[in-house]
């Protein structure tokens, strides 16, 4: 803008002509904070010569006017899970290339299993496809919809002697005859893909203690959106909307390890809105197709939505259409940052399966995890 030139044009000749170190210090932290009115003012008076800071400041300015100038124009910025989903499977195909050379181990991804539900065929496909694109060793367990409970145990214990199988995952949801819990418990820890072991997740709860073998894969999603797209955590009101073991509860866990304060809602808060609008981050894991408003939203908020629903669309080919638990269009008007539906933690969710089996097969031989938290500063 042209008011914006004129206080670039004097802060120019204010270095010119010298500046203090004192204001030299507060001019990097006014541009630190994009705030150029600010900086102008701290160089209005400035006195001695600290050149070297010129073009940077400058730089730092103009990049803060041209964001300034596209939010205005499009609105919040849009965390493209797509995007950070494939970067990190390169990272970790990147990754299994070194283990192979090194110490010549494959890792191993046993997906078991049970009916014809087409859901579940699908997402097994999207598994099995992903697997194959970092170079893992998949091995396939399918049973009819009659399967009894002794062969499931009987696979699970097969699987878990298997060395070249680093990671076990049970597709759910098990046929009514099948105990799904004892199912899930007969898996190793050492081999729990899915990271919902009490030990994986007591671990994980505690300050402290040793880390988990393996993370919730949509939680730690979520974890990687934030910290890939730049989001401070430390130190913001978060609100996770939700309770189940498998987002709610986990989620909440890992935004408190890095030291947000996390307030859960779920079907039996009050006046779940009045939560909503303190929160600096909210992620929605609640089950409800567009349940969060935009009007609930604090000013500049970041919102994780992890719903995915179908919502009737006659006017589409499908009849139907996919929507989150956020409302998408009113969320945008409001939001500083918001993932899309579909398209946003969707796609982390396998990612980080693949991150878990990488994992698990670094600790089979010995090798450190690659952590999920970036060390906080």
């Amino acid at each position: 803008s042209r008011a914006l030139s004129m206080r670039l044009g004097s802060l120019k000749l204010a270095l010119a002509s010298s500046i203090g170190a004192g204001a030299a210090a507060a001019l990097l932290s006014a541009a630190a904070h994009r705030d150029p009115l600010i900086t102008a003012a701290v160089y209005s008076d400035a006195r001695s010569a600290v050149r070297l800071y010129s073009d940077a400041v400058l730089m730092s300015l103009r990049t803060t006017a041209s964001c300034q100038d596209s939010t205005a124009e499009q609105g919040p910025q849009i965390i493209d899970g797509k995007a950070v989903a494939a970067t990190i499977r390169g990272e970790i195909k990147e990754n299994v290339i070194q283990l192979k050379r090194d110490h010549n181990v494959t890792p191993g991804l046993a997906v078991v299993l049970v009916g014809n539900r087409t859901d579940s065929q699908t997402y097994v496909r999207m598994k099995k496809r992903a697997a194959d694109e970092v170079g893992f060793h998949s091995i396939d367990r399918q049973f009819d919809e009659t399967v009894s409970q002794g062969e499931l145990m009987s696979c699970v214990q097969e699987l878990n002697a298997d060395p070249q199988v680093h990671g076990i995952l049970v597709q759910l949801p098990l046929p009514p005859h099948i105990n799904e819990a004892e199912v899930l418990s007969a898996i190793n820890v050492s081999k729990d893909v899915d990271g919902f072991s009490a030990e994986n997740i007591g671990n994980m709860c505690l300050k402290g203690g040793q880390p988990p073998l393996a993370v919730p894969c949509t939680p730690a999603g979520c974890i990687e959106l934030l910290q890939r797209s730049g989001i401070q955590v430390r130190g913001k009101e978060a609100v996770v909307i939700g309770r189940s073991n498998i987002v709610g509860m986990p989620v909440a866990h890992l935004l408190q390890s890095m030291d947000a304060t996390v307030t859960v809602c779920h079907s039996r808060t009050a006046d779940i809105a009045s939560h909503v609008r303190r929160a600096d981050i909210v992620v929605a894991a609640i089950g409800k197709p567009e349940f969060v408003k935009g009007e609930w939203l604090k000013p500049g908020a970041v919102v994780i939505d992890v719903g995915i629903n179908s919502k009737p669309a006659p006017e589409t080919k499908k009849g139907y259409r996919l929507v989150g638990d956020v409302d998408y269009e009113s969320a945008t008007k409001v939001a500083g940052a918001i993932t899309p539906v579909p398209g946003g933690v969707g796609p982390m969710t396998i990612a980080m399966l693949l991150k878990n089996t990488l994992n698990l097969t670094r600790h089979s031989i010995g090798l450190p995890r690659i952590p999920l938290r970036q060390t906080q500063r």
